[in-house]
C-alpha cells in the first residue's frame, strides 16, 4: 500500500503543479503524447529546433528523448537539451523506440547513453536488449520479442533488467505482455492492460509521456517509471471495457485519453496489478 499512496501523491502533485514536460519526439504522435500530457493533468511542449531547446528543457521539468523518427537534425537537439538537462538536474526519459532495427539507430541511442545522463528508459524487451547490444530481432519499430508467461522466462528477463539498470545507472521500464520496472535493486512486475493496446500507434511513447509527467514532480525514479507503466496499462483495460461491438482502435485510444484524465487514487487501488520485488 505504500507504493500506492506514492504514485497516488504524484498524480495529486501533477495536477496541482502542473509540470512542463519537454518533449522532442516523433511526429507520428506527437499529438497523442501532447493530448495524454493534457490528460494527466501535466503541460506538453514539442520543441526540437536547436536554436531553442537549450532554453525550452531550461524551463521544464522533465524531458523526453523520443527517437521515433530520427533526422541528424534532431540528434543534435536531443544531445543539446539532454546535456543542458543535465547540468540543471532535470530528468530524461529515453524512449528508444526502434533500437536494432538499423544501424544509425541503434548506434544514436548508444551514443546519447554515453554522453547525457538518463533518468528513466521505457521501451519493449526488442528495444532494451538492443541497447545493451544482446542479440534480437526487431520489425521495423515492433518488438518481435515479448515478455513470455513461463516463469523461467520472466525470471531471465527480470535478471537482464536488473543488469541493464546497474550497468547504466538509470530505471529501465521494459513494457509489453508483461512490464518490468527496476532501479537495479528494487522490481516490480506489472500484468495491467490489454492486448488490443498493440495494434495502436502510440501507446509505448505515451506511456513515456505519462512516465516523464511524474517525473516531473517526482524525483523517486522507480516510482515514476511505476506510476505510469500501471496507470497506462489501467486505462487501456478501462478503455476496452468500455468499447460496445461496432467500435475499435480508433475509440480505444479515445478511450485511453478520457481514461487517464479521469484516473483516481481508487483506479488504482482497485485496478493496479504489480507484484513487489519479484524474486528472479
Amino acid at each position: 500500500m505504500e507504493i500506492y499512496k506514492k504514485i497516488s501523491k504524484a498524480l495529486y502533485e501533477i495536477k496541482y503543479k502542473k509540470p512542463l514536460i519537454h518533449h522532442i519526439t516523433n511526429y507520428v504522435t506527437a499529438n497523442d503524447c501532447a493530448n495524454i500530457t493534457l490528460a494527466i493533468g501535466a503541460s506538453p511542449v514539442m520543441a526540437d529546433d536547436i536554436n531553442e531547446v537549450r532554453d525550452m528543457v531550461s524551463l521544464a521539468n522533465s524531458l523526453v528523448i523520443n527517437l521515433g523518427t530520427l533526422s541528424s537534425r534532431t540528434v543534435e537537439a536531443m544531445i543539446l537539451a539532454g546535456k543542458r538537462a543535465n547540468e540543471l538536474n532535470i530528468p530524461i526519459i529515453l524512449d528508444p523506440v526502434g533500437v536494432g532495427a538499423t544501424s544509425y539507430r541503434t548506434n544514436i541511442a548508444r551514443e546519447i547513453l554515453k554522453q547525457i545522463k538518463i533518468s528513466i528508459v521505457r521501451g519493449n524487451l526488442s528495444e532494451i536488449k538492443s541497447l545493451f547490444g544482446v542479440d534480437t530481432k526487431t520489425k521495423g519499430v515492433d518488438s518481435s520479442e515479448i515478455i513470455l508467461k513461463k516463469q523461467e522466462d520472466l525470471k531471465n528477463v527480470q535478471k537482464f533488467a536488473k543488469k541493464f539498470a546497474k550497468t547504466f545507472n538509470t530505471v529501465v521500464a521494459i513494457t509489453g505482455y508483461i512490464d518490468i520496472v527496476t532501479d537495479g535493486e528494487n522490481l516490480y512486475v506489472t500484468k495491467n492492460g490489454n492486448e488490443m493496446m498493440s495494434k495502436i500507434t502510440g501507446t509505448g511513447c505515451m506511456c513515456t509521456s505519462l512516465i516523464a509527467s511524474f517525473a516531473g514532480v517526482e524525483d523517486d525514479y522507480i516510482i515514476s517509471a511505476l506510476g505510469g507503466v500501471i496507470f497506462m496499462g489501467i486505462a487501456g483495460e478501462i478503455g476496452y471495457n468500455k468499447l460496445n461491438k461496432d467500435e475499435g482502435i480508433g475509440s480505444l485510444k479515445v478511450n485511453i485519453i478520457d481514461a487517464i484524465y479521469k484516473m483516481s487514487e481508487e483506479d488504482l487501488i482497485k485496478k493496479g496489478n504489480f507484484i513487489e520485488n519479484s524474486s528472479c
